[in-house]
């Protein structure tokens, strides 16, 4: 995930701060119970509001859960990104990248990601963000060669490699293969991919 992600979305006019808040709150629910089970019905009297105010939001119920997707990928990404910002330290910063990615993806329940699974549009979103992760990682792990603290690796290739495995965790693979919890898992990764990173490996 990136600063620079784009979204499927168009382009849309500034929320209001009304619209903003029923925005956060449809992600709080969406992440907590998923979203292809309710209809804007049961949305509105689940935001208590009327339908219109929905459809202020976005003009049906499928483009609404994609706007709240991408709603919850841009707002962890920029808290992924301002949270490694101050670091320095190249091989702490990718330690750092993965562990607040797990932190963001924590809340998300596995209603949620079946969901974004079962939901083209919404799937493209979580796989553009996918991608955003790996370029992410992959001009970090260029970033460390360059400076010497990496041994010299094929960073598209690594990349894309940790890109999947973070959809396997996403996805609920790796939990059921290894009984890791998603926290263990990012950590585990961490420590795979430093360690197979540095020059004395």
């Amino acid at each position: 995930m990136t600063r620079s992600q784009v979204t499927a979305l168009p382009r849309r006019r500034t929320l209001t701060a009304r619209q903003s808040d029923l925005l956060n709150r449809l992600e709080e629910l969406f992440l907590a119970e998923g979203f292809a089970g309710f209809t804007l019905d049961d949305l509105a009297a689940r935001m208590r509001c009327s339908k219109s105010t929905l459809y202020a939001l976005a003009p049906s119920k499928e483009q609404l859960s994609v706007q709240v997707v991408s709603h919850f990928f841009k707002k962890a990404t920029s808290r992924i990104e301002e949270r490694i910002a101050e670091v320095a330290d190249v091989r702490a910063r990718i330690g750092d990248y993965l562990s607040a990615a797990a932190d963001e993806l924590r809340p998300a329940s596995r209603e949620f990601i079946a969901d974004i699974a079962a939901f083209p549009p919404a799937r493209a979103v979580y796989e553009l963000n996918a991608r955003a992760a790996a370029a992410r990682i992959r001009s970090l792990i260029a970033e460390g060669v360059k400076l010497g603290e990496f041994r010299d690796v094929h960073a598209a290739l690594v990349s894309e490699m940790v890109g999947l495995t973070i959809e396997h965790i996403h996805l609920g693979v790796i939990a059921k293969r290894t009984g890791l919890s998603d926290a263990e898992a990012f950590e585990a990764l961490a420590e795979f991919l430093l360690g197979g990173l540095s020059p004395s490996a």
